[in-house]
């Protein structure tokens, strides 16, 4: 089964659930800082973190591999009037992700790990945009059945994005989760 497949698969399971999709509740509790402008969700999923973007004043685009995610997303942004425009691209297929230098003021990654996104989220976030990213990482209390391929090291977020204004950093060792959010800064190109 590919990634497509996979994922399909555990999306069509949650749809069959009929439970609203919700947004991480961390960048809920960050959204203080957040002032609207264009978003980039990757790995979006059935859309919370973009539903509740678009509800706070952004034009999301929300990026996913599954045809059935993307869909449900596309029927809720229609249903509901958000500014939400879902699009299907493997985000491991670097030419799929074609965005221009300093495009969006805020992107959002949430358990999904692929270490070779850092170069272009520093890239296409513009000065003093925000960057968000809460995933899985090696915690040594929690041990999640996800392979360690998918995990990040401790304080990797906090080693890779350091140099930008940290505004919130946490590795939460019960969860098995690390969580970084920050602002892209003059000194920190």
């Amino acid at each position: 089964m590919d990634s497509k497949e996979k994922w399909n698969s555990k999306y069509k399971e949650r749809l069959l659930k009929n439970e609203e999709p919700l947004p991480n509740k961390r960048l809920e509790e960050l959204s203080t800082y957040l002032n609207g402008g264009e978003a980039l969700d990757l790995a979006c999923g059935l859309g919370g973190n973009s539903m509740f973007l678009a509800n706070i004043g952004y034009q999301v685009e929300a990026v996913d591999i599954s045809d059935k995610a993307i869909g449900y997303l596309q029927l809720q942004s229609e249903k509901k009037q958000l500014a939400i425009h879902p699009r299907m691209a493997d985000l491991t297929d670097r030419w799929s992700l074609n965005y221009l230098k300093n495009s969006f003021d805020l992107v959002v990654i949430t358990y999904y790990l692929d270490r070779s996104l850092f170069p272009m989220v520093k890239t296409i976030l513009k000065e003093n945009g925000y960057f968000f990213m809460e995933t899985f990482y090696l915690s040594p209390t929690n041990e999640q059945k996800v392979s360690n391929q998918y995990k990040l090291k401790p304080n990797e977020l906090l080693k890779e994005f350091g140099n930008w204004n940290v505004l919130f950093y946490e590795e939460n060792e019960w969860e098995g989760r690390q969580t970084i959010f920050c602002r892209k800064s003059f000194s920190g190109k």
